[in-house]
């Protein structure tokens, strides 16, 4: 191909030349012959694209094709079912209710319902209407030390930083959340002027950057944190621990993004780099990590403090719970992330392989605090992939008393699921700081989307509430959302997340699957306790068996 460029591009050069002989106007053929003799040429002697250096100008079009495959995807080839991460049947519904369009579907589901994985919820004979029932139904978070506990919504904004999304896409977010009085989690980069202007209710996320309340060496300050905990819009306090997306990984805010703005909100240096570490300064054990939830508390004035956490390894979440029954030290909520969560930029590897996924997390951590007498004092809040009613409904049931959801309010912003959040040319100006692209996004109209879209979720939520005969969330348990697990073989959550008896895990013998996590696990250390542990306590681990003797064969 490389000869076959240069026979051709010389022909066309010659046959150009020889034909302007005759007529002069031909000249102007250089115009377009010109510019692909000259890519072609630059083509055949750069180093870096093999495609390219043996097929010259031809070799582009295999990354115009990459470039227009996934949006020739989404629009021309995928399914209504089949979409990810969200599928096309999720994105319309949100999309319908955010503009409250009809969002009724005809003629039967298009899910297929005898297929592993699907779902579905126990309704009652005696159903009750819903217009009997509360449609904004509430949950109070605050424990015995909260002095100012929060009254939230069941469905709530999850954690995106100002930065991550511009300026617009929070205006939208906090406007919507004003007006339908439900909460907006700040994201790890603090309080900026978008999340303050509309006045909806917030919660205050502190990372490891500890931006908005840090002294210029990176580690927490404690009185400019109590200067912005102390406004009146900041109602809760949440501890990022980790995050779904990326559990376990730092970030790096390059010094090219580190504008005025962007300093002057995170207390950071203008034009320097602002690592973001993957683990806390201000804590190393988990009963430091309770110290530092109190003093959260005393310096908030009493507001709620809970933390934020994707589940890893489970012997450090039984150790923050040994440490809270030892100090008496007790977060008021606990935000459950799944491992499917979303983000604007991630490793490949820790997006796909790493971290607990959101039913296992709440499920795990909802047990685990009933058997340590904990869940009577903390409400636990799932994060993940939560688009509908019936999201709400099904983490509701495995533990969770409130939801929140950052792609799904994303999608009522506008978003397309362009997947170029990381880029910073978001077509729809939610992902982005570039200002043409942001002005597509009209805030006045957007954050009457949000308002929409979280009304009608609830509502949702709330109508199926009436179908399983219940009047109030609290109400689900496990045995009420059902799941096919085989061909032949269906599990209500209950039997897939059978409960563990309330106190449980605070005198042996502790139930045989949770046997293994208290062994190792210590309230001084996050970390196992090098996995020395008997032969019976790795036996008892195994839930595949239901006798000691069946394990130790």
């Amino acid at each position: 191909m490389r000869k076959a460029f240069v026979a051709i591009a010389a022909f066309l050069v010659t046959a150009t030349v020889m034909i302007s002989l005759a007529w002069p106007p031909f000249y102007w053929a250089f115009i377009f012959i010109g510019p692909i003799v000259i890519l072609g040429i630059y083509d055949l002697y750069q180093p870096k694209h093999s495609i390219v250096r043996n097929y010259p100008v031809i070799g582009r079009l295999r990354y115009f094709a990459e470039d227009l495959r996934p949006k020739v995807y989404q629009y021309f080839v995928e399914s209504d079912t089949n979409g990810k991460p969200f599928s096309r049947l999720n994105r319309s519904l949100i999309y319908q209710r955010a503009k409250k369009e009809n969002d009724t579907i005809p003629f039967g589901t298009q899910l297929d319902v005898y297929e592993n994985g699907y779902e579905w919820l126990s309704h009652s004979i005696a159903a009750i209407s819903h217009h009997e029932l509360n449609e904004d139904p509430r949950v109070t978070i605050g424990g015995p030390d909260c002095t100012q506990p929060y009254s939230a919504s069941i469905f709530n904004i999850s954690a995106m930083s100002f930065g991550s999304l511009s300026e617009n896409a929070i205006l939208a977010l906090n406007g919507g959340a004003f007006m339908g009085n439900f909460a907006h989690n700040t994201g790890e980069g603090g309080i900026s002027d978008y999340h303050a202007q509309p006045k909806g209710d917030l919660i205050w996320q502190i990372g490891t950057g500890y931006f908005g309340c840090r002294n210029p060496d990176g580690t927490f300050n404690p009185d400019a944190f109590e200067e912005r905990a102390h406004s009146d819009q900041v109602k809760m306090i949440e501890i990022k621990l980790s995050q779904g997306a990326k559990p376990g990984h730092g970030g790096i805010l390059p010094a090219k993004k580190v504008t005025p703005e962007i300093a002057r909100i995170r207390l950071v240096q203008e034009g320097f780099d602002v690592i973001s570490p993957p683990a806390h300064a201000a804590f190393s054990t988990p009963i430091e990590m309770l110290d530092f939830v109190k003093l959260l508390r005393t310096r908030s004035g009493g507001k709620p403090v809970g933390f934020k956490l994707c589940i890893g390894r489970k012997s450090e979440f039984f150790a923050v719970c040994k440490a809270m029954v030892e100090t008496g030290i007790y977060v008021d909520f606990i935000t459950v992330d799944g491992g499917e969560g979303g983000t604007g930029a991630s490793p490949q590897e820790f997006s796909n392989a790493v971290g607990m996924p959101l039913r296992e997390g709440v499920a795990f951590v909802y047990d685990v605090l009933t058997g340590f007498d904990l869940k009577k004092h903390i409400k636990i809040i799932a994060s993940g992939k939560i688009a509908s009613g019936f999201d709400l409904v099904k983490n509701i049931a495995l533990g969770a008393d409130l939801c929140n959801s950052a792609r799904g309010m994303m999608f009522a912003l506008g978003c397309i699921q362009a997947l170029e959040c990381n880029s910073n040319t978001c077509p729809t100006g939610v992902a982005t700081q570039d200002k043409s692209l942001m002005k597509g996004l009209v805030v006045d109209d957007k954050k009457v989307r949000v308002f929409n879209f979280h009304r009608l979720t609830v509502a949702s939520a709330v109508e199926l509430l009436g179908a399983a005969g219940l009047h109030h969330p609290y109400q689900l348990t496990r045995a009420y959302v059902n799941r096919r697990v085989a061909p032949n073989v269906t599990q209500s959550y209950i039997e897939t997340f059978p409960y563990i008896p309330e106190g449980s895990l605070l005198q042996t013998p502790y139930p045989m699957r949770f046997e293994l996590g208290m062994a190792l696990s210590s309230p001084k250390t996050f970390r196992p306790t090098d996995y020395k542990i008997s032969p019976v306590d790795y036996a008892h681990a195994n839930s595949f068996s239901d006798t000691l003797e069946d394990k130790q064969h």
